[in-house]
C-alpha cells in the first residue's frame, strides 16, 4: 500500500503547478488547464483524507465526484466563452480582452 504522504506530495505539486500556470500564462486556454490542475489536486485531497480519517465512509469520494462534475460544467462554459471571444477578436490572449469593451 502506498503511504498517504506520497499522495499529498503529488497533490501539492499539482496544486502549485496549476497556481504557477494560472499566474504566469496569458492564454485563456492555458489558464483553464491550470485551473483544472488545481481542482484535480483538491479531488486527490478529498479522496486521501477520506481514506485517512474515515476508511469505511465514502463522503470524500462523493465530494470528489461532485467536484469533477462541477469541473466538467465549468470547462464547458469556459470553452464556449473562449470560442465566442475568438470569434469577436480572433485571439484568446488575456491582454487582448480589453478590445471587447469597444
Amino acid at each position: 500500500m502506498i503511504p498517504v504522504e506520497y499522495y499529498l506530495i503529488i497533490s501539492t505539486v499539482m496544486f502549485f503547478a496549476g497556481a504557477f500556470g494560472f499566474f504566469t500564462r496569458r492564454n485563456t486556454l492555458a489558464m483553464l488547464i491550470s485551473i483544472e490542475l488545481i481542482l484535480n489536486a483538491t479531488d486527490i485531497n478529498f479522496a486521501v483524507f477520506n481514506r485517512l480519517l474515515f476508511p469505511e465512509g465514502a463522503e470524500g469520494y462523493f465530494f470528489a465526484l461532485f467536484s469533477i462534475a462541477i469541473s466538467a460544467a465549468e470547462t464547458a462554459v469556459a470553452i464556449a466563452i473562449m470560442i465566442n471571444i475568438y470569434r469577436n477578436i480572433r485571439s484568446i490572449q488575456v491582454n487582448r480582452l480589453d478590445e471587447l469593451k469597444w
